[in-house]
């Protein structure tokens, strides 16, 4: 980890807070508790026991491994159906492979992203390739749910395949940090990522002992998530190490630190920043649907019962 990077940061745009920025308090530290999604891959639930108004307009996030596969363990999901929100699947090490009922999908490996608006719905599947599954290997990223506005809930679906090399590289004033911004504005610079919902969502990688203070929009909520390593969070310098989440309040910048030691196999802090406009509508959110009422929840469930999400491709044999 990670797989996009550079030798010298320094030679990347800078970023610096403003003298006078308000520094974001840390509210809560909370460690994601471990579990198994799909066909059975192992996951942190890294918003476990967070209130939803700290994390508004996100949903959830799990941490794919990190894990070594042996030969024939590598794992996915069966096809199933989404509706009413984004998925954002960052992978950092490994494979997958995507598809949707919309004809939308594709292979995406070492720091490349898939975004896929579900929408109005659509069916989905994500699996390791073949080639994987034969020979096992290093997996490891993680999976982001987005909501939409009511507003966006019925739009029809869309895919964004972004390459790790289109993500925006940045760093800090001393170089002490590399700042992937895959999508949204971080201090005038544009990640590719195209949002239907205002967020800012960055992959901070934090050499050992930088400190590392950083603008942040006012009207966007903050959260850091700990992908690997240990340091510190806000000016109190509150303890974090891999698997918790940081929650902030209200300010203008955030500030990150990084241990002086890493443990060896994880070099740097890295850390995942997200930050977003919270909707503040209502959320009817059961299984793979996010709407903003229970009835429109059963609609839903109604859609896909009768095949209005889509169908499974036949390639698949179903």
């Amino acid at each position: 980890m990670p797989a996009v990077t550079v030798e010298n940061p320094l030679t990347l745009p800078r970023v610096v807070a403003d003298a006078d920025a308000v520094q974001r308090p840390v509210l809560a530290v909370t460690t994601a508790p471990n579990g198994f999604e799909g066909e059975g891959f192992p996951v942190r639930r890294a918003f476990a026991g967070i209130n939803y108004k700290h994390l508004d307009p996100f949903i959830m996030m799990d941490q794919m491994g990190e894990v070594e596969y042996a030969a024939g363990e590598p794992k996915g999901t069966p096809w199933h159906p989404h509706r009413g929100f984004e998925t954002v699947t960052y992978i950092i090490d490994g494979t997958f492979i995507h598809q949707d009922s919309n004809g939308g999908g594709g292979t995406i490996t070492n720091g490349d992203t898939q975004w896929m608006t579900a929408g109005s719905g659509l069916l989905h599947i994500e699996t390791p390739p073949e080639s994987l599954v034969m020979s096992g290997g290093l997996f490891h990223g993680l999976q982001l749910w987005v909501n939409l506005p009511a507003k966006d809930k019925m739009k029809d679906p869309r895919y964004q395949d972004i390459r790790g090399g289109q993500v925006r590289l940045l760093t800090t004033a001393d170089g002490g940090a590399l700042l992937r911004v895959i999508a949204g504005d971080f201090d005038g610079h544009e990640g590719p990522g195209i949002t239907h919902t205002p967020i800012t969502m960055i992959h901070a990688s934090v050499r050992p002992g930088a400190e590392v203070t950083l603008p942040w929009r006012e009207e966007y909520n903050g959260l850091a998530y700990v992908l690997a390593g240990r340091g510190t969070v806000g000016t109190d310098h509150r303890p974090v190490h891999t698997g918790q989440t940081a929650v902030f309040g209200a300010g203008s910048a955030l500030t990150l630190r990084a241990d002086e030691s890493q443990d060896a196999h994880t070099p740097d802090l890295e850390v995942v920043l997200l930050g977003g406009k919270p909707l503040r509508e209502p959320m009817a959110h059961y299984g793979p649907f996010v709407m903003n009422t229970r009835a429109e929840l059963q609609q839903a469930f109604e859609d896909f019962q009768a095949g209005r999400l889509g169908t499974v491709p036949a390639v698949h044999g179903m």
